[in-house]
């Protein structure tokens, strides 16, 4: 994957199986069974296929036939058994954080603590919503555009997004610098294009979002039935005119069109009902004089919808937003109508996760690093993560000998893409410097209000990078995490512990020619590769 700073990140999942097999099979003159019971490629493949007549199914047709897809997931490939494999690792560290007591304070009490929130549903079902009555009651209070303002910046500081999109950044034009960028947001449905494609099941999936999910969750909520659909249509009416105005994926791709740089004060000019320091003073920025804007005419449009729309209907706009982003953390009713929604409408899903899964998740994607420290001491010590980082010096030599081989590419632009691929900075397995989890606080009582400090947590960390340098030390993905990212403004690429995994094998028990195959080939070489796509050339 490439992390695009404007987009977020793109998820990229192609392993080539059948390189692996290419190079499995003219690595070794071995037997069949020996291979059968040795080689993790081997054993998968289908060896009653010719390969002449139907290659795909000689390298792959064994694993298929093996693995069905579960009901839990809308497709299932190799990267999900290495996925389940590491949800049990961090499972065993957060049982044994449990038996721990560690001291408050500590990563493993922080650890524990969350996991145990999260899996007493009993509590969770009796506190019902009530941990949100504050922000609720917030909501309520609302008076005018400015307390919409104001109400939206407060969310948008415990991670709850809404109409304001916003983070913290490297200015794409000047790398050194932390920049402040806010973009097109606001809307409930994947992307615009849901809102107004008229293909039968993007019509279903819409209809069924604004007749049938945002009631359900706005009456779950604690709204009366008849209010509740009459604000749902309210709110559907607001996302769709925000939807109207955002950008679609492919435009978002274009690096130039999505950097409008401009001073506050021009800000204040685009958007004349919104006080912008104001909002950032409510969104605890107080160290950007200039903001990257992607997406200038959803702010235009947004400026207008402000003074449209009624304030009962931005009441009930925030109010949607609120509980929807914090559903899964939340009694079993919230939780089943929005897995039914994005869970089976969408994506096609049969059934949830256990919960120890989908807790664990939660966990990972907001404590990673603190479970990370611990993964990598008992699943990546430094022989592995030498092992990679020599792979990564070979696939880059190769890469050079490519390069310098094109009969297509001029001599000048060859040696600035020589010059690039030689200043690439890998990372590989998990960070020379671990983020600093002191401040956060998890406690026992509430897993909603863990997931909101957490996420609180996170904004304030991103806030507090505004005037200072760039700390290029820092990872966007954890160790455990299954998946790589080249980042063009540091010119890297990031390779966790996990990416490197097979399924079922332990490490030293897998061949170079295999790993070459699964991993090098195609993660390492796929990751350098982005640095010379359309976006990472530039």
């Amino acid at each position: 994957m490439i992390r695009n700073t404007k987009t977020g990140l793109i998820a990229y999942s192609g392993f080539a199986l059948l390189f692996s097999a290419v190079l499995t099979s003219c690595s070794h003159k071995k037997s069949e069974a020996s291979y059968a019971a040795n080689d993790p490629v081997f054993k998968n493949m289908d060896t009653t296929v010719r390969p002449g007549n139907d290659f795909f199914k000689y390298a792959n047709g064994g694993w298929i036939k093996k693995n069905p897809i579960p009901a839990a997931y809308s497709s299932w490939g190799i990267g999900n058994l290495v996925q389940e494999e590491i949800r049990e690792k961090l499972k065993k560290i957060n049982e044994d954080a449990l038996k721990e007591n560690a001291a408050k304070g500590t990563n493993s009490q922080k650890i524990a603590d969350f996991y145990f929130t999260g899996m007493d549903t009993a509590g969770i079902e009796k506190r019902g919503i009530s941990d949100l009555k504050t922000e609720l009651d917030r909501i309520d209070q609302i008076k005018d555009v400015n307390g919409v303002l104001d109400v939206s910046a407060h969310l948008t500081t415990y991670g709850i997004e809404n109409m304001i999109g916003l983070y913290i950044g490297q200015d794409e034009k000047n790398s050194d610098k932390i920049a402040l960028h806010i973009t097109q947001s606001g809307i409930g449905l994947p992307n615009r294009d849901y809102y107004f494609n008229t293909d039968t099941r993007t019509k279903n999936i819409r209809n069924d979002y604004s007749a049938k999910h945002l009631p359900a969750i706005l009456i779950l909520s604690g709204m009366a039935n008849q209010d509740a659909v009459a604000a749902a249509k309210n709110v559907f009416a607001i996302e769709t005119v925000l939807a109207a105005s955002s950008r679609k994926l492919e435009d978002l791709r274009d690096p130039y069109h999505n950097y409008n740089k401009m001073s506050i004060a021009k800000l204040n000019q685009l958007t004349p009902g919104m006080n912008w320091i104001d909002i950032f003073q409510k969104l605890k920025i107080n160290k950007a004089d200039t903001i990257i804007v992607g997406q200038p005419e959803y702010y235009q449009a947004l400026n207008k919808a402000l003074k449209t729309f009624p304030i009962k209907d931005w009441k009930a706009y925030l109010r949607w937003h609120l509980i929807s982003a914090t559903s899964p953390y939340l009694n079993k009713d919230l939780d089943k109508e929005r897995f039914r929604f994005y869970g089976t409408v969408i994506a096609g899903k049969k059934e949830q996760l256990p919960r120890w899964k989908r807790v664990l998740d939660a966990e990972n994607a907001l404590m990673g690093e603190v479970l990370g420290q611990l993964f990598v001491k008992a699943y990546f010590p430094e022989t592995t993560k030498k092992r990679y980082s020599d792979m990564v010096t070979a696939i880059r030599s190769s890469y050079k000998e490519h390069i310098e081989k094109l009969d297509w590419m001029s001599a000048q632009t060859k040696k600035k893409a020589l010059d690039k691929l030689e200043k690439i900075n890998p990372k590989v397995g998990f960070p020379d410097k671990w983020k600093d989890f002191s401040t956060l606080e998890i406690d026992r009582k509430s897993y909603v209000l863990n997931v909101l400090r957490a996420q609180a947590w996170w904004y304030n960390r991103e806030v507090n990078k505004l005037g200072k340098p760039v700390d290029r030390t820092e990872w966007d993905m954890t160790p455990q995490t299954y998946n790589a990212y080249y980042n063009p403004s540091n010119n890297e690429i990031v390779l966790p512990a996990a990416i490197f995994s097979i399924a079922g094998v332990k490490d030293e028990d897998v061949d170079d020619a295999v790993v070459y195959g699964y991993a090098a080939a195609s993660t390492i070489g796929h990751e350098i590769t982005h640095g010379f796509d359309d976006e990472g050339r530039q």
